[in-house]
């Protein structure tokens, strides 16, 4: 049988050694109140967010990780509640770093502010949509109007020449809907539509827990989606053991069984058009990175995190420095480690190259070691494990 091209893509660089990828919390201030919200945003600006020379001093640190420098995102709350970040983008892109910035869908995301973040050298942003009508994505954003300004700032930045990527909580929410959003995003254009799987923290925690065979169902519905349109995950690191299971069951021509979400799923998406057309040439594969495993965030106060969504702390950066705190905190050395994986995670033939969401087992369990809540995987079940070995080599 012929071997597959790439399944799964590494980052080029050891990523003990550096990451892949670096978030900054620049604000927590936000006029928006999502269900979802990791970081509970508040209205106003925090009195010890890090400021501009703090700011510039860790895109500075972020760049010295060298080259190619990590890609790094400016998030929130709302990163236009800052008078300065244009400023910020231009000493990041002059420092050497491809900036993105995710803004939330408020006025203030209008074409002159987009157009000069653009102009300070911004490549991309990132935008979210949890609807795929008004009523859907304002109920979910808590704020009238957000979907109409979410869309025209999306239209606008993608006339502007940025690269749009769009975010889509998967909740008990979207579920429904999931199939319309991503036609949806199909229709109006995006660099990449991201999948993220709940995690039960800050706001989200009142939201309800999806069931581990309903993220199944999602993970493989999104692979279907990869054949037309780019698709990502996020908290979702169960997605690279779907892409080497699904390339294995290809090459034998077969199809995995799965539940009665993703029957409805794909025969929604049948009626709207979804697999229509000639497929993609080629798929995205997805990225190996994990939380502290090529992944940092930083939060507003300078807390270095794993990830956004795993609120343990490895120092603060006004007491160290980034590169530092990433290559020797034994948090995030414990967290590359797959053998200090717990529970089926630690059992599980995927755990170096999934080893599942440390975000949702921390927030579930108070272990961030302990197995994915939400995976259905049994692990050693798959029945090729021979040709799984063999697809395991087309990680690159």
């Amino acid at each position: 049988m012929k071997a597959p091209g790439t399944l799964i893509r590494r980052p080029r660089q050891p990523v003990g050694e550096r990451p892949f990828l670096v978030i900054w919390e620049a604000t927590r201030a936000c006029p928006l109140a999502c269900l979802h919200c990791r970081a509970e945003a508040v209205p106003d600006r925090h009195p010890d967010e890090l400021d501009g020379p703090a700011a510039r001093r860790l895109m500075d640190q972020i760049a010295s990780f060298g080259k190619p420098a990590p890609l790094f995102v400016i998030t929130g709350g709302d990163p236009f509640q800052r008078p300065d970040l244009d400023a910020l983008v231009a000493h990041g892109t002059a420092a050497g770093l491809r900036v993105a910035v995710s803004p939330s869908g408020t006025p203030t995301l209008d074409r002159a502010r987009l157009a000069r973040l653009r102009d300070a050298g911004a490549v991309a942003v990132s935008l979210s949509l949890d609807g795929s009508t008004a009523e859907r994505h304002d109920t979910f954003r808590g704020v009238p109007g957000v979907f109409d300004l979410t869309l025209d700032g999306w239209r606008t930045a993608r006339e502007l020449g940025l690269k749009v990527q769009i975010n889509t909580t998967v909740s008990r929410h979207s579920l429904p809907d999931l199939a319309d959003i991503a036609a949806l995003v199909r229709r109006e254009g995006a660099m990449l539509w991201s999948g993220f799987l709940l995690v039960p923290t800050g706001r989200a925690g009142a939201l309800g827990a999806l069931t581990a065979d309903a993220c199944e169902d999602v993970l493989h519905f999104l692979y279907d989606l990869g054949a037309r349109m780019p698709v990502k995950t996020t908290e979702g690191h169960h997605f690279r053991r779907v892409a080497l299971q699904r390339a294995v069951l290809a090459r034998r021509g077969e199809r995995p069984r799965l539940g009665r979400l993703h029957a409805r799923l794909t025969e929604r998406a049948g009626e709207l058009g979804l697999f229509e057309g000639a497929p993609r040439t080629a798929r995205r594969p997805p990225m190996d990175v994990s939380s502290g495993r090529g992944f940092v965030f930083v939060s507003h106060t300078g807390e270095v995190h794993p990830s956004g969504f795993l609120p343990l702390s490895a120092g603060n950066l006004r007491d160290g420095d980034l590169p530092s705190l990433y290559r020797d905190a034994e948090l995030f050395r414990a967290l590359r480690d797959p053998a200090r994986l717990g529970g089926r995670c630690g059992a599980c033939e995927f755990a170096a190259v999934c080893g599942g969401s440390r975000s949702r087992a921390y927030a579930v369990t108070g272990d961030p070691l302990a197995a994915d809540p939400w995976c259905a995987y049994e692990p050693g079940t798959f029945p090729h494990q021979d040709e799984l070995r063999e697809v395991a080599g087309c990680a690159g």
